[in-house]
């Protein structure tokens, strides 16, 4: 048994308004030389939503409901959560927690996959963190990675099922789904197991949302989204907005939008796919509708417990659906090694040019 004084839900961060947004762009892309007039073309796109990045909203909602979670059925953790980009910083948090008498804590990052900017990226956030806190910042373990879980799988299932069924009738029976996520560098991928965990989460998901679309022996559609880094840096591909073209033009009449890649709506789901994606599959002439993500769902909160009542019993066991074996607690020293070099601009797919959030 290991001793945990409290949980702390690590993110990226975003504006809460429009004074926000050019100091949160500096943030996430400082040291990479971007010039200023492109990052006023960058936080225009956060103008249509006010200035203000879901993601932050979304994250107290998540904590709100695990503190509701563990006050029902325990351990008995006090929530906290911390940035990368944005307030609260988790330097800020963890000073917090230091305050506050926190010893150990675990730390539950909203990214289900394995990938230099997924987990590592994280991991050595936290590091720096602890570092400006000082020798007295508490102790912080990072949970598993959650991609196969049961509490994350079986909601995104739902969510596909909802999403089909939300299709005019005449379109369910074929309709393609098209799982998406954020598109890394070549480099980043071939160095971690992040895609193999996206097509293994993407099958799970299918499997349990939609086995009359799946069961014919079909490849699942993993396409990717928000990439960002100048042109001739090769990055995952293709792009979710060139596949829906593709797939009109091939004759497909409706397909289903699955952000497999999120845990939340934020705004890589609310600009990327809602506000660029899914109204150019509707102009190639396919019925598109978009699954939701995770958000709140009562499964999915409940397994942040689980993998954090897992971690302080180590002889719980252990659940995962998938082929690819329950992801270590701690990761290897070298794995998920960030990119040989990281220049260009902030982007997403399709050249709309905006940092992840």
């Amino acid at each position: 048994m290991t001793d945990y004084d409290a949980i702390v839900v690590v993110s990226f961060g975003g504006p809460e308004g429009p004074d926000d947004v050019l100091p949160f762009l500096e943030n996430v892309t400082r040291g990479r030389g971007i010039p200023r007039e492109r990052l006023e073309e960058v936080g225009a796109h956060y103008g249509l939503f006010g200035g203000i990045s879901p993601i932050n909203a979304q994250n107290r909602a998540l904590v709100a409901a695990l503190e509701a979670e563990l006050a029902r059925h325990g351990p008995p953790l006090r929530v906290y959560w911390g940035n990368r980009n944005w307030h609260p910083y988790l330097a800020d948090t963890i000073r917090e927690m230091r305050d506050d008498g926190v010893r150990r804590a675990l730390a539950f990052v909203t990214s289900a996959y394995s990938s230099y900017s997924a987990c590592r990226q994280y991991l050595d956030d936290i590091a720096r963190a602890r570092a400006d806190v000082g020798a007295d910042a508490p102790i912080i373990d990072k949970i598993r990675q959650f991609y196969d879980h049961p509490g994350f799988v079986e909601p995104m299932a739902r969510n596909l099922r909802a999403a089909i069924d939300s299709l005019p009738v005449e379109h369910r029976d074929h309709a393609r789904i098209v799982f998406t996520a954020h598109s890394v560098p070549l480099s980043m991928a071939t160095s971690s197991a992040y895609v193999a965990q996206l097509l293994e989460a993407s099958r799970l998901v299918a499997e349990r949302g939609a086995p009359e679309l799946t069961d014919h022996g079909r490849d699942l559609d993993l396409v990717w989204q928000s990439r960002s880094g100048p042109p001739q840096v090769p990055w995952l591909e293709p792009d979710v907005g060139d596949h829906l073209d593709s797939l009109a033009r091939g004759g497909v009449r409706a397909a289903v939008v699955v952000p497999i890649g999120f845990i939340s709506d934020h705004m890589e789901v609310v600009y990327d796919l809602d506000t660029i994606a899914v109204p150019r599959g509707r102009d190639a002439g396919l019925a598109v509708t978009r699954a939701a993500t995770v958000g709140t769902d009562p499964q999915f909160v409940a397994m942040i417990r689980e993998l954090a009542v897992e971690r302080i019993d180590e002889q719980r066991p252990r659940r995962a659906l998938g082929s690819l074996g329950v992801q270590p607690d701690v990761c290897a020293a070298g794995c998920c090694p960030a990119p040989p070099s990281r220049p260009g601009t902030p982007g997403s797919g399709g050249g709309n040019g905006r940092p992840p959030v």
